[in-house]
């Protein structure tokens, strides 16, 4: 079973919601911000608070919706941010916003969409409203991390756990405690499925990082070995970078501020010839495991399985 077939209806829904959130009298930001939409995406973060609103109990669903599509909204915004940081140019197979209008249009259409996620769920009590704003925090202070270590191959696992956590993880973490407190969940209930959105989180991250390496450029939509090329320490290159000999070339090839393509080719065999990317497996499954063992406190339901079903896929995924 596909982990959205549960919820595909509520899905298309938050689709129709987003769109209808992203509508200005200023066409242009609409048009930028449906060219970020658009490109598509997993939808990870809406589809985790369904099926958490809908595992504890919840059946308002309108209760739901708005939520869901404010954490994808804030989520949109943060890739738009965060391609201008990176100087990425390829988002989800398509010119990233930054390189087709601009930087500062594409500025104003983040803000823009980050003012619309916070709008769409900064209506609801303020338990929900903290938790938004907290994890909105710690995307900023993960950002700030990775900056402060672009092409430095001295970074330590812990340094990249905690980016990647502020980044990605406490955001799902956030839509998981959210959808449960709105759907009714004990605090023991709201806390487990917290758990599970924060390990699923970084699951998903170390994923995304092994990719980068090993994935095919056709289904990523991007270039192999972006992440090295721009000088972000992920899990796989810090592990490599700790491997002996090759992992002192690996280590010098990292520091560089601009690196030629032949030079990340280099990188790439060094990676993909050390052990980091089985290690990497190893950790992302462990987090993984970790997401589905916290399931156990909800009852049996088609909606519990499908979040198991979630934190398997998103260490088996190619994209």
């Amino acid at each position: 079973m596909s982990w959205d077939l549960p919820i595909r209806k509520e899905l298309n829904m938050v689709e129709e919601e987003i769109k209808r959130c992203v509508q200005s009298q200023q066409q242009l930001l609409t048009e930028i911000s449906m060219h970020v939409i658009g490109a598509g995406g997993k939808r990870i973060r809406p589809g985790v608070s369904i099926l958490c609103y809908k595992a504890v109990g919840g059946t308002e669903v309108s209760n739901v919706i708005g939520i869901a599509a404010a954490f994808e909204l804030i989520h949109s915004a943060t890739l738009i941010h965060d391609d201008i940081n990176d100087g990425g140019t390829i988002r989800r197979g398509k010119v990233s916003a930054f390189r087709k209008y601009g930087v500062q249009l594409a500025l104003v259409a983040g803000d823009f969409l980050f003012v619309k996620g916070f709008r769409a769920g900064g209506s609801f009590s303020k338990e929900v409203v903290e938790i938004i704003a907290d994890s909105c925090a710690c995307m900023a202070e993960g950002e700030i991390l990775q900056v402060g270590h672009i092409n430095d191959p001295s970074t330590s696992i812990d340094t990249y756990f905690k980016i990647i956590e502020g980044k990605t993880a406490k955001p799902i973490e956030a839509s998981a405690k959210v959808s449960a407190f709105l759907g009714g969940g004990s605090p023991n209930v709201i806390e487990a499925l917290g758990f599970y959105g924060l390990n699923l989180g970084m699951a998903f991250q170390i994923m995304d990082d092994i990719l980068d390496i090993v994935g095919k450029e056709d289904i990523l939509g991007k270039p192999k070995g972006m992440d090295f090329s721009d000088g972000t320490p992920t899990l796989p290159i810090i592990l490599a970078m700790e491997d002996g000999y090759k992992g002192k070339r690996l280590s010098k090839l990292f520091e560089k501020k601009k690196k030629r393509r032949w030079e990340i080719e280099e990188a790439l065999k060094i990676l993909m010839e050390s052990d980091a990317i089985q290690l990497s497996k190893e950790k992302a499954l462990e987090f993984s495991n970790k997401a589905i063992e916290s399931l156990s406190i909800l009852k049996p339901s088609v909606y519990e399985e499908a979040l198991k079903t979630l934190a398997r896929t998103v260490v088996e995924r190619e994209s």
